[in-house]
């Protein structure tokens, strides 16, 4: 199966790797300097499993700078550019999102477009409505910087946000990449897999939040 991965960062690069031990992958990224680095088999990303599986790792993995090439005939097409929060705004920056998920559909429209960059609840439904198409779905991420192949081989679960034929085939395509067995694997709506990446997300700050104060607390006192 071809799969082509837009944005290699920590999240984009260790799903490319993931996915390249059992199928054809092409990482498509801006950086020409990450994109050499990748091709000579070097991690740019600080991961130890990264740097080892890109060093030692049978991979079927090439990194690419051309986008629109890349994506032919591609089966799936993994969206992981950054969303980050605008405090003007209080929303989500998903242009580049959205800026490549025009440009697949135009290029390769046959491919499921799959968007693993964190994105508001109701994007899906948005860029579905406002592009006329059916091929994008989301699959939230729970991955630590740092430690994302890691994450990605031994995953707490996965979530593909659409119960269908083509969210069945991507969920086992993690799956079969992982080291860990008997996974536990949850499909839901769009609205239902954007909203436990949010509040997943919420949780984690949440907790970070309360340990600096037990610290700021420790040092006062």
């Amino acid at each position: 199966m071809k799969i082509v991965v837009i944005g290699l960062g920590y999240v984009g690069l260790s799903n490319a790797v993931l996915l390249a031990q059992n199928n054809q992958v092409i990482g498509v990224d801006i950086s020409k300097d990450r994109v050499d680095l990748i091709n000579a088999r070097q991690s740019p990303i600080v991961d130890q499993k990264l740097t080892e599986y890109l060093r030692d790792g049978v991979l079927n993995l090439k990194a690419s700078l051309d986008l629109n090439t890349s994506v032919v005939d591609a089966d799936y097409v993994i969206v992981s550019t950054p969303t980050n929060y605008d405090q003007k705004t209080n929303f989500f920056d998903t242009l580049s999102v959205e800026k490549v998920i025009k440009q697949v559909i135009r290029s390769e429209p046959r491919a499921c477009i799959v968007v693993k960059s964190t994105i508001p609840i109701g994007f899906v439904d948005d860029i579905r409505s406002r592009l006329d198409t059916q091929s994008v779905i989301f699959s939230p991420e729970f991955l630590r910087e740092g430690s994302a192949l890691f994450d990605n081989l031994y995953p707490s679960r996965i979530v593909v946000g659409e119960i269908s034929k083509r969210a069945k085939i991507f969920a086992r395509l993690l799956a079969q990449g992982a080291l860990k067995k008997d996974i536990d694997t949850l499909f839901t709506g769009s609205k239902e897999a954007e909203a436990i990446k949010l509040f997943s997300n919420t949780y984690l700050a949440m907790r970070v939040a309360f340990f600096n104060e037990l610290d700021n607390y420790a040092l006062a006192k």
